[in-house]
């Protein structure tokens, strides 16, 4: 598969003054003791945009939006600030100042990180999607709502990097998980635990539309177990999984075509990962959750599925960012000196 990265103009470096908002953006001790390597992440974009020679101005909190900052465009990493429904308030404080940004609107930002809305589009569009149940902070808790299985999941609705997420085997243990999502500010989802791995399949738009780069399997060395935030945040030393291409063309062309259908729903995105998980025991495919402006870390799944298509990370970065400002109209041709 060949797609053809894009560029930024030398008259759109010079011209745009961008501004990167991110809670580690300044952050310059490598690893974070509670964030892990998501600092390190957020000093790679840093250098990463300072390559591309843009005009950049760096913030690390929300309230560098309260009142229009003197930039053309922003491109947003703040996203787990903290409070329910923190990934909406960036883009949602652009569009209050009109504001130019990198990836999807607010609603659609919403949509995808209300991981049971994300679910009842899936089943609209056709996807199978195991049976669920949603538990809203303030509503009843009616376990016998809950999905037919062993044991579950339990997760905070809205959470990412397996934030807060447990296994449970019991009626109470159940009801004590949901109750404790509840009490630290969250709303909880309820699904039967597949024992199995994960697979990834990385979006980007081009000219408008939704291409699919390599897709990818998080294989488990033991299917039977969860991954955590401490894995995926780089804060423990044991690494229980190994991120590699997705072979079995069977699975391939399955999540494949249900990318392909459930995509539409959330253009324009810019970039986004669409996620499923493979049942060791039956063999059955069921979708699980979209994470809009997912990690663009060079070590996490995206910028791994573009390398097996040549693309530096540098190149990833370009591409998204110039699909982007193309979309808002603040590309500039290059100018012919010599004319």
């Amino acid at each position: 598969m060949y797609i053809r990265p894009k560029h930024l103009s030398d008259a759109t470096r010079s011209a745009l003054r961008i501004m990167l908002i991110a809670k580690h953006a300044a952050w310059e001790q490598g690893a974070h003791p509670e964030d892990g390597t998501h600092a390190v992440y957020h000093q790679e974009m840093r250098a990463t945009l300072e390559r591309l020679g843009l005009h950049l101005t760096i913030a690390d909190r929300y309230e560098a939006l309260f009142e229009r900052p003197d930039v053309d465009f922003v491109f947003p990493l703040l996203n787990r600030g903290g409070f329910l429904n923190s990934e909406m308030l960036v883009p949602l404080l652009c569009e209050r100042h009109g504001l130019p940004y990198l990836g999807a609107s607010p609603i659609l930002r919403g949509l995808s990180d209300d991981k049971h809305l994300t679910k009842m589009a899936a089943v609209a569009r056709g996807l199978r999607t195991a049976p669920w149940a949603i538990y809203r902070r303030g509503a009843p808790i009616d376990l016998d709502r809950r999905p037919a299985a062993s044991h579950w999941v339990v997760k905070p609705n809205a959470s990412s990097a397996s934030w807060g997420v447990s296994a449970v085997r019991s009626r109470g243990e159940l009801r004590e998980a949901i109750q404790k999502l509840h009490a630290e500010g969250h709303d909880a989802i309820v699904e039967p635990f597949i024992v199995g791995h994960d697979v990834e399949v990385s979006v980007i738009t081009v000219d408008g539309k939704p291409v699919m780069l390599p897709t990818q399997i998080v294989e488990q060395c033991d299917p039977a177990t969860l991954r955590t935030y401490n894995e995926k945040r780089n804060l423990t030393a044991d690494q229980a999984y190994e991120i590699r291409p997705l072979q079995d063309v069977e699975i391939l062309a399955e999540v494949e075509a249900a990318t392909a259908k459930l995509a539409p729903e959330y253009l324009p995105f810019d970039y986004g990962r669409f996620e499923y998980r493979i049942d060791v025991t039956t063999g059955d495919v069921m979708f699980l959750e979209v994470n809009l402006n997912c990690n663009l870390w060079s070590r996490k799944t995206i910028s791994m599925a573009a390398r097996q298509i040549g693309w530096s990370h540098d190149q990833l970065i370009e591409t998204i960012l110039a699909e982007a400002i193309e979309r808002h109209g603040l590309a500039m041709a290059e100018v012919d000196l010599a004319a």
